[in-house]
């Protein structure tokens, strides 16, 4: 039986639970050795990979400062970090900057990694909650091609004396994980994250510190501007390497990709991956709009005080129209012939048929193992078995009918059917 749907009413006033105090008291008490300055964050990470006296130093092309230096003093002057979020953040951009260390590492010492092939990938671009997890684990599921798991988002690169096993990455994943959802239990309604199953590649992208996935944690008006106005290209070029070493540790065939972020920079996603097959999903944006809003005001609490529902409403709402924008400004930088756009009213009255059209797009054969895998993954993994959230506009303090006239051109360009969104 699922369990019966929850609205989320302390958004602005968090009710913890003992357990979940006990975890933000340690936190807390650890911020004065948590300084979000990104030198100490780099010689943080220095120190964290040594090894028998010998500490990596080489953190690759420093096309990195940058957008780290601007994240540094966004975290610090706009986010409004709680006590307990500074400690995130540092430990976080330390683990972050430590498998930079170990990614460049394993390049200059195996340089013929950068000539493995990362041909045809398959890459899903849509905004959360338009079906892209779904979509992603379905084709996940399917052997012939090769997702990433969580672990190997977190940690790409293992530690000297890890490189036979996985098996310490998905302990310290798990751990990790355990944590958030004692801070978040409600997580998994919205986002359902396992240490061995496949995740979005925003993490890698993140190991250049120019990620949405960095800027959903906070709000970051400088960051956000720094991003926007900043040509992407070398993140891609970046997560490309990261790929090429994957492929290059674990083998595996061809790549399945999903980011959100993929949306909006459609013009450095086919600079960098010319032969993909790009997904493009799409729902009704006001739904979109009011679910992804709730989800990322109820994770703030992970690591910000005071949280103000409306101003987080008043923030995203913006981004997700540009988003949305932005997708309609690039959308035919992707070639025809190597792009389909999903409606997220047929896919979820034919999960496997959608799929099935996308596999003739992308020139990959659907099999019967290939169904068959689907399904069983399906069978495995019921939608919403850990139930679902029950979003309301005026929770996040936005209104039905300006935001349905604001985002009409979206909706109109891709045929998207509307939803019932509740107000109240």
């Amino acid at each position: 039986m699922r369990p019966a749907d929850v609205h989320i009413d302390d958004l602005a006033d968090p009710r913890w639970t003992a357990e979940a105090r006990e975890v933000l008291s340690v936190l807390a008490a650890m911020k004065p050795a948590c300084p979000l300055e990104p030198e100490a964050l780099m010689a943080a990470a220095v120190q964290q990979t040594e090894t028998d006296g010998r500490r990596l130093d080489d953190f690759g092309d420093d096309a990195f400062r940058e957008p780290l230096d601007v994240l540094c003093r966004s975290l610090r002057e706009e986010a409004g970090l709680a006590e307990h979020g500074h400690a995130v953040w540092y430990a976080q951009t330390v683990a972050q900057l430590t498998q930079r260390l170990r990614l460049q590492d394993l390049l200059n010492r195996h340089p013929e990694i950068h000539d493995v092939p990362i041909e045809r990938p398959i890459i899903i671009a849509g905004l959360p909650r338009t079906g892209t997890t779904h979509l992603h684990n379905l084709l996940s599921a399917d052997p012939a091609l090769r997702p990433l798991p969580y672990w190997e988002v977190c940690e790409p690169v293992p530690p000297p004396g890890e490189e036979g096993s996985i098996d310490g990455r998905v302990r310290r994943v798990a751990d990790s994980l355990g944590m958030v959802h004692t801070m978040l239990p409600y997580l998994k309604r919205m986002f359902d994250l396992t240490p061995t199953h496949s995740h979005e590649e925003g993490g890698l992208l993140a190991l250049t510190f120019a990620s949405t996935h960095l800027e959903i944690q906070a709000m970051l008006p400088s960051y956000r501007d720094w991003y926007l106005g900043t040509d992407q290209t070398f993140a891609y070029e970046y997560l490309r390497t990261a790929l090429q070493a994957a492929t290059w540790q674990r083998g595996g065939g061809r790549w399945v990709l999903k980011a959100p972020q993929h949306l909006e920079q459609l013009g450095p996603l086919m600079h960098t991956f010319p032969d993909a097959t790009v997904v493009v999903t799409h729902r009704d944006p006001v739904a979109v709009t009011a679910s992804l809003t709730t989800m990322l005001c109820y994770a703030l609490r992970a690591t910000t005080d005071p949280i103000e529902p409306h101003a987080v409403g008043a923030y995203w709402k913006h981004r997700a129209a540009a988003f949305m924008e932005r997708c309609l400004r690039d959308r035919d930088l992707v070639p025809k012939e190597q792009s389909i756009d999903v409606l997220f009213h047929e896919f979820m009255a034919d999960d496997i048929a959608m799929v099935e059209r996308i596999y003739e797009v992308a020139d990959q054969p659907f099999t019967d193992d290939t169904r068959a895998s689907m399904q069983a993954f399906m069978a495995r993994h019921p939608r919403g078995r850990h139930g679902r959230v029950d979003y309301r506009l005026a929770d996040i303090g936005l209104d039905l009918e300006e935001r349905r006239k604001a985002l009409a051109p979206y909706a109109e360009r891709f045929g998207i059917r509307e939803e019932q969104v509740r107000e109240y």
